[in-house]
């Protein structure tokens, strides 16, 4: 019955048969409440915590809320305590009568609380356990949540101490980077902005893939009087000249890179009202980073309509992600590819959640986008033995790499090196490695899956998401002792791996 509702209402936006889309549907419904284990059994997802604060948001009482949910009262005193696991059945009934998103009672919420919350108990030295931060996770998330924000607050504040101390006795300081509060509002909102995207597909839906710079340029044209110019030897990428009503792009931009140029131009002329809105919402604390929000939302929009979602979503899953075919079909680069499957988390037609990241040479994070729960390191570097650093040692290939997280999940990795020069000899070039990775539960919608036993424990690699919050007692590349862990120095003995030999502090 629900799952026949589910056909006629959930996914009218794409042209994808009724019965594939039931299977992806049910099967995203049973990896939010369960994950598979190796040996083919389900972990049982208790959710007593979050069901009570359901009853106390929705002023229900325990009997109240077993009648709408058709279960006895005994039934659901036993799972508000945890004695029994929320199943898919509840799970559906939850959503058929208070149309509540999965992801409420989603474990991959958990799996993204962890690494922040271990990094904010590291911070004020506490020891305490995975178990002891998992639990909080689980089941006292909005707790998590303020703890994380709490840390966030103090360090914040004690970065500005910091460089107003540094202002005052004439020394240069350093503050909190406008860039980090935009790149957590992306990383807060699962890197999918409802509104933008539906109304960069309308427009990108009117224009033909791979030469929508044509299209792009005749609708600045014809709607706004707007003239494109191009420009040699520019300074700029684009340059749009109001009073005149020109906008300047350069000439070493390929025809892909034209129209992102010209749709970025035109998510601020077109979307300019609902950026605002957005920028006016997220409460950023200055204006630098609300300007670098407006850009962020206004490129959002620009990959949104050049890679419509709903053709671009549809391509992704006959190419099995291919990302150099899907480059290819849509006339753009390897890392815009990358960036925007990070994104296509739209309720009604999810496509596989990734995580995007964005390196160089020495380590530096430039971009990091995620639609899932892999988390990146707020403190510190983050594990060279991840393959995105491999990929500087052999450029232009595509690298693979199953890799396991401390908690034990696993995930498929894709990494590349991409370049970005001015062109002619001797101009500058900027080299980055990018890398899309994926939970090893969707890896079989992969290309990049063929081949590997993604079964064989011994073949993921052990990474971590940074040596100050790794609890990996013998890794060999430690380069720092996982915080709030004691150092167990010993001159009469020399270990191969480093800080190997630390024991957890007591916290009081």
């Amino acid at each position: 019955m629900i799952l026949r509702k589910i056909n006629k209402t959930s996914f009218p936006q794409l042209d994808i048969s009724i019965k594939l889309l039931k299977k992806r549907y049910f099967a995203k419904i049973c990896s939010n409440i369960c994950e598979c284990c190796e040996g083919g059994n389900l972990k049982k997802a208790f959710m007593g915590v979050r069901l009570r604060r359901l009853r106390e948001e929705r002023g229900l009482t325990q009997a109240a809320l077993a009648r709408a949910l058709e279960l006895s009262p005994s039934y659901l005193n036993q799972m508000e305590k945890n004695q029994r696991p929320l199943t898919v059945p509840v799970l559906l009934r939850l959503n058929a009568v208070f149309g509540l998103d999965v992801q409420l009672f989603s474990q991959g919420e958990e799996a993204r609380l962890i690494p922040d919350l271990r990094a904010a108990l590291a911070d004020q030295g506490a020891g305490a356990s995975l178990a002891e931060v998992r639990e909080i996770a689980a089941n006292m998330p909005a707790v998590a949540r303020t703890i994380i924000a709490m840390q966030a607050r103090l360090r914040e504040t004690a970065e500005r101490i910091d460089a107003m101390s540094d202002h005052l006795s004439g020394e240069p300081g350093t503050s909190r980077a406008p860039f980090e509060a935009v790149r957590d509002y992306f990383y807060d909102h699962r890197n999918y902005i409802p509104l933008l995207d539906e109304a960069a597909e309308a427009i990108g839906r009117g224009l033909r893939p791979g030469r929508m710079a044509e299209g792009l340029t005749d609708r600045l044209a014809g709607r706004h009087g707007i003239r494109v110019a191009l420009e040699e030897r520019a300074q700029t990428l684009r340059r749009f000249d109001r009073a005149a009503g020109i906008l300047h792009l350069s000439t070493r931009l390929a025809p892909g890179q034209q129209a992102f140029q010209m749709a970025t131009q035109l998510a601020l002329l077109e979307q300019g009202a609902e950026i605002e809105r957005l920028v006016e919402g997220a409460c950023m604390d200055s204006a630098e980073a609300r300007d670098l929000l407006r850009i962020g939302l206004a490129n959002y929009f620009a990959g949104a309509l050049i890679l419509p979602y709903g053709a671009f979503l549809e391509a992704a899953e006959t190419e099995s992600y291919d990302i150099e075919l899907l480059a290819r079909r849509f006339g753009v680069g390897f890392e815009t590819t990358c960036h925007r499957l990070s994104t296509l988390q739209r309720p009604t037609a999810r496509g596989v959640p990734f995580f995007f990241i964005r390196v160089d040479r020495a380590g530096n994070i430039s971009k990091r986008q995620s639609a899932t729960d892999f988390h990146f390191s707020r403190i510190g570097g983050s594990c060279p033995l991840w393959n995105v650093y491999e990929a500087f040692s052999r450029p232009g290939e595509v690298l693979t790499q199953v890799a396991q997280m401390p908690d034990g999940r696993s995930y498929l990795w894709v990494a590349r090196t991409v370049s970005h020069g001015a062109g002619g000899y001797g101009a500058p070039v900027k080299r980055f490695a990018v890398a899309l990775g994926c939970d090893l539960a969707h890896a079989d919608r992969l290309v990049y899956a063929r081949g590997l036993d993604l079964r064989t424990p011994d073949l993921a690699t052990p990474i971590g998401a940074g040596c100050k919050v790794c609890d990996r007692p013998a890794c060999p590349q430690r380069a720092f002792p996982m915080g709030g862990r004691e150092l167990a120095p010993d001159p009469n003995r020399s270990l191969f791996a480093p800080y190997s030999s630390g024991k957890p502090q007591k916290t009081t």
